[in-house]
């Protein structure tokens, strides 16, 4: 890919045109290297017996999905998980040939032809949706069995059976032409939490579950419960594969599990000031003039705002980096634009980057600082970055 010394952009849903990297307004690099830092530390983590599952759903969490899932498979995961069919089509059409699991429920004729076409792998919830995607492929007259994953509902009250009808649902799936079992699994809903009776019942409920078709003598070839905070926490959760999204990313799904391996935050978030000046004891800033100046200041404009991902919510209540110092944001943000105190930085140019996300010398801002801030969590940050924000991967 491209070094850090000789970037361009990467765009996630197309190709950048000549419009180069140091004439954006904003931009969000992806850090390569550091991604594939993760995949490692996760992939030895892990058992030998145990295949990471890189999520890339919802373009990679805002980092670009393909440019990410070429570099994990790269670095050692062996599955992708989407949450749609339109996601997993876009990995095959730039010719990624690994197994993509697709998260979500899948139902309409048009959905079941793309399925095995593209030889994607669905999630059957349901003995209805199960039906009808045996008789679509009969319809259809398709060749091939479509390998189907089956999820039960361990008590995440989400997508699945409930764990108690499994072997039901499973002998129903059985006995239905073109498909075939390629696994059964379940997510859990509080591995991130500190106290684990939730999820010690559904791995319990999970067990169960897997016992008794077992006892019915059906072989399962494949099994997973685990998410990132999961995969962090406890090793009898991983089974055959794990699911990670988060962790992937270089972000911690919970404060407690930072000890657990050492990861790399991939994503910054970067823009240029725009414009620079002085303005009076009492002047007003932005819409609403929630700031006014106390005293003369020194004022960036830089070109990112709401529009482009920035939460209008943040509003004089963050810090961004320019030369490795902290420096307040004030005024309300605007669609496209924001405005800085920059007094502390006297000779500020126009066209000097701004860190709104990443780390600049000892400085660090993060995702979950903007997600404490606004009481919410690092993963809606992250996806929240607009499309007309070029992706720039650098190594």
């Amino acid at each position: 890919m491209l070094s850090r010394k000789q970037t361009s952009s990467v765009a996630s849903h197309q190709q950048c045109d000549t419009y180069a990297w140091f004439s954006q307004r904003a931009w969000v690099e992806i850090d390569l290297g550091a991604l594939s830092h993760n995949v490692q530390q996760l992939v030895q983590f892990l058992s030998p017996r145990t295949q990471l599952m890189a999520v890339v759903k919802a373009d990679a969490y805002g980092h670009g999905a393909v440019t990410i899932a070429q570099t994990v498979l790269q670095s050692g995961a062996s599955w992708l998980g989407v949450a749609t069919v339109p996601e997993g089509i876009q990995l095959r059409e730039a010719g990624i040939e690994a197994p993509i699991l697709i998260l979500g429920a899948t139902h309409t004729p048009e959905q079941i032809h793309a399925i095995a076409h593209w030889k994607l792998q669905p999630t059957l919830c349901s003995p209805k949706q199960a039906l009808i995607f045996s008789n679509v492929l009969e319809a259809i007259n398709y060749g091939f069995p479509v390998p189907i994953h089956i999820k039960l509902d361990t008590g995440m009250s989400r997508l699945g059976t409930d764990w108690q009808q499994a072997a039901e649902f499973v002998q129903l799936v059985q006995r239905l032409p073109h498909l075939t079992i390629a696994s059964i699994y379940s997510h859990l809903a509080t591995a991130d939490s500190l106290d684990p009776t939730v999820m010690q019942e559904q791995h319990r409920r999970f067990e169960q579950a897997i016992a008794q078709l077992k006892e019915i003598g059906i072989k399962i070839p494949c099994l997973h419960l685990a998410n990132s905070a999961a995969t962090l926490t406890d090793s009898a959760l991983h089974y055959d594969i794990v699911r990670v999204g988060l962790a992937v990313y270089g972000l911690y799904p919970a404060a407690h599990l930072h000890t657990a391996i050492h990861l790399k935050p991939v994503l910054q978030l970067k823009a240029r000031v725009t414009q620079v000046k002085t303005i009076a004891a009492g002047t007003g800033v932005s819409y609403s003039h929630k700031f006014i100046a106390p005293h003369e200041l020194r004022l960036a404009v830089v070109g990112i705002g709401y529009a482009d991902g920035v939460p209008r919510n943040l509003s004089q209540n963050m810090q961004v980096l320019i030369r490795g110092q902290r420096v307040p944001q004030i005024g309300t943000i605007t669609m496209d634009q924001l405005m800085l105190d920059v007094s502390a930085i006297p000779d500020l140019q126009e066209g000097e980057i701004v860190t709104l996300l990443g780390e600049q010398g000892k400085e660090q801002i993060s995702a979950n600082d903007w997600a404490e801030q606004l009481n919410t969590i690092s993963w809606e940050i992250l996806c929240g970055f607009k499309h007309r924000l070029p992706r720039v991967a650098v190594i």
